[in-house]
């Protein structure tokens, strides 16, 4: 993958130190388009765009501790079941701000891959039975499309099952 198109990032350092294939896929960023978008402009389907989400488990009397959690695009992570199934008292989002000093990435553009800190990372446990998926590669506007057994192996993720179903807010007023 040394085609002058793909973005040289972090995530992308990363993914070729692993010598894990990949296909990039850019897309035109739109601002809080979401995996929607991604999906929309890219002609896949939504449950195959996995988002990548920086969150914060804050446990019994402890710092917080940042994690990644990878969720297909048209689902939600259950915060309460997380934090039941890790052990934590609560789990929440991380600031913009705070996504960017723990990744490397800003918000929109962020990859599991080549964080900035190591982060320990769980994946909704449905997402490892798709035959390919498509993540951001560290850059807003910037998929690849890559193997689950690749994620599992330069990731190494816990398997959770925490997503439920969106609230989808464009639906609301049919």
């Amino acid at each position: 993958m040394k085609s002058p198109d793909v973005p040289v990032t972090a995530g992308v350092r990363a993914l070729r130190a692993a010598s894990v294939d990949f296909v990039p896929l850019l897309f035109e960023y739109v601002e809080r388009g979401g995996a929607r978008h991604s999906a929309e402009a890219l002609g896949v389907p939504e449950h195959a765009v996995v988002k990548t989400l920086v969150m914060e488990a804050k446990g019994r009397g402890g710092a917080p501790t940042a994690l990644l959690v990878l969720m297909h695009g048209d689902r939600e992570v259950s915060t309460r079941e997380l934090a039941r199934q890790i052990g934590a008292r609560e789990v929440g989002p991380v600031s913009a701000a705070k996504v960017e000093t723990l990744t490397g990435y800003v918000p929109g553009g962020v990859s599991p891959f080549g964080t900035r800190k190591a982060l320990p990372v769980y994946v909704e446990e449905s997402v490892l039975a798709l035959d390919a998926i498509h993540i951001n590669g560290g850059k807003r506007g910037f998929l690849v499309r890559i193997s689950p057994v690749d994620l599992i192996r330069v990731l190494a993720p816990v398997a959770v099952k925490v997503a439920i179903e969106r609230r989808d807010r464009s639906s609301a007023s049919d």
